[in-house]
C-alpha cells in the first residue's frame, strides 16, 4: 500500500473517531515495527469517558473501524467489500466484534456491517466531509505523524 493511500485509509479512521466522539491521540504513517504485526498506518483511538455505553459504543466502533477501508474504496475507485480485503482484515475483525455485542445473528451482523459500509460510502462522499479528509491526508503526507490535538485542530478548522 502506498503513503498516499494509507494517508487516506487513516485519516478516515481518524475522522470518524472524533465525529463519534472519541479522542484521537495519534496517527502515523510511519509506524514502529517493533510492537505487533507489520502494518503501513496506525491511528490510536481513547474513548472519551462517559460520553458513550453499550449500544451506542459499540456502533461507534463500527463506524470507527470500517472508515479507513471506506475512506481508501473512495480515494482508490475500487469498491471492495471491507471483509474481502486481506490488508483490511483487522478493521474488519474489530468491526466484526463490535456488532457482536449487540448483534449474535451472524447474518444480521454481516447485513448490519454492509448497510453501515454503504452508509459511510455516502457519507464521506459529502463535501465537507472530503475536504476534511483530504486536509487530514495532506498533513499526515508532510509529517508522516499527527498528534491527537493536531488532529483534532485540522477537524475543527473544517468541521465546526
Amino acid at each position: 500500500m502506498s503513503g498516499e493511500v494509507t494517508a487516506w485509509h487513516e485519516a478516515g479512521h481518524a475522522f470518524v473517531a472524533l465525529w463519534v466522539g472519541a479522542r484521537v491521540r495519534s496517527v502515523t504513517i510511519e509506524p514502529d515495527s517493533d510492537d505487533g504485526p507489520e502494518r503501513t498506518g496506525d491511528t490510536r483511538i481513547a474513548r472519551k469517558h462517559g460520553r458513550f455505553a453499550g449500544r451506542k459504543l459499540h456502533e461507534g466502533q463500527v463506524l470507527v473501524s470500517l472508515a479507513g477501508p471506506v475512506a481508501e474504496m473512495l480515494h482508490t475507485g475500487d469498491p471492495w467489500h471491507p471483509g474481502l480485503v486481506p490488508e483490511w482484515a483487522g478493521d474488519w475483525r474489530d468491526a466484526w466484534a463490535a456488532a457482536g455485542e449487540f448483534l449474535p445473528d451472524e447474518r444480521e451482523r454481516l447485513a448490519y456491517l454492509e448497510q453501515r459500509s454503504l452508509w459511510l460510502y455516502r457519507w464521506l462522499r459529502r463535501d465537507e466531509h472530503w475536504a476534511c479528509l483530504g486536509a487530514l491526508v495532506d498533513n499526515l503526507l508532510a509529517h508522516e505523524t499527527l498528534e491527537g490535538d493536531e488532529v483534532t485542530e485540522i477537524y475543527e478548522a473544517w468541521m465546526l
